[in-house]
């Protein structure tokens, strides 16, 4: 018979890993939401494309840059078109996967504070899809840009979104691929100390690059998704660093401290 657990020095207590099957129906409950629900506002064409010009006129008032000028990089090059169609198609969801799945293994807490953030900004996100349906700017006339995915290749929508039945091509804000992206690199830099971790925030970068030079967003669609995040990780408690997980040393909790920790896993 295995010898019970040593009990943690001076009251630390370490957080262990919640169920695995739980998290796995919880996580996938989370990607078909996110896919169901994109499809609850298909039908809204007049309204989606109102809502591009405005979104079209209101950035040119702000002055932000032309789409178009991402764009015109991109398509210099047969290679560099496809690489940006092909890591829209591929990377946003296994990418989001593997940082739920790392920190499960090695930071169960931090691992925690991140998929409800997630959750959360999903949430939020699918809101904004019900009740401001958005046409791409590759289907913008005005923005004069290239659907990049069906010209090039590959893509992950059908031809027209009105015989798209696996995805709603009009819930363009927010961007969720960038809004996912900006989580997985600040929840990265948070629960790791390495020197090189605010590289991670490439990731966001070159996802934002690729959401515009494609035509699928609107620059507007990821600032919107990073206010939404910038929300939920207000409300969403960070982990604090007394709180220990599998892989970390315990630390003894102190009067204190205490009250700390009590707020950190409440």
């Amino acid at each position: 018979m295995a010898a019970p657990a040593e009990p943690a020095r001076d009251g630390a207590t370490a957080i262990r890993r919640p169920p695995l099957v739980r998290e796995l129906l919880l996580v996938a409950g989370l990607f078909l939401v996110y896919k169901l629900g994109r499809l609850l506002v298909t039908g809204h064409t007049g309204e989606a494309f109102r809502n591009a010009n405005q979104v079209w006129d209101f950035e040119r008032a702000l002055h932000l840059p032309g789409e178009g000028a991402v764009q015109s990089a991109l398509l210099g090059s047969d290679t560099l078109i496809h690489i940006a169609n092909t890591y829209y198609a591929t990377v946003h969801f296994p990418a989001t996967a593997a940082f739920l799945i790392w920190l499960y293994l090695r930071r169960p807490t931090h691992y925690l504070w991140a998929r409800r953030a997630l959750a959360a900004i999903t949430a939020a996100a699918l809101v904004v899809h019900l009740t401001y349906p958005l046409a791409p700017p590759r289907m913008l006339g005005m923005a004069d840009l290239v659907d990049t995915g069906q010209v090039y290749g590959p893509t992950v929508y059908g031809a027209s979104p009105e015989a798209d039945s696996l995805s709603n091509q009009f819930a363009a804000m927010p961007s969720l691929h960038f809004g996912w992206a900006l989580m997985v690199a600040i929840g990265l830099i948070v629960a790791t100390r390495s020197r090189w971790r605010w590289l991670w925030l490439l990731h966001p970068l070159l996802t934002l690059l690729v959401i515009v030079g494609t035509a699928n967003h609107y620059w507007l669609d990821a600032a919107v998704a990073a206010a939404l995040l910038g929300g939920v990780l207000a409300l969403v408690r960070l982990p604090h660093r007394t709180t220990t997980t599998a892989n970390e040393p315990l630390e003894p909790v102190t009067s204190a401290k205490a009250p700390e920790l009590v707020g950190a896993v409440r």
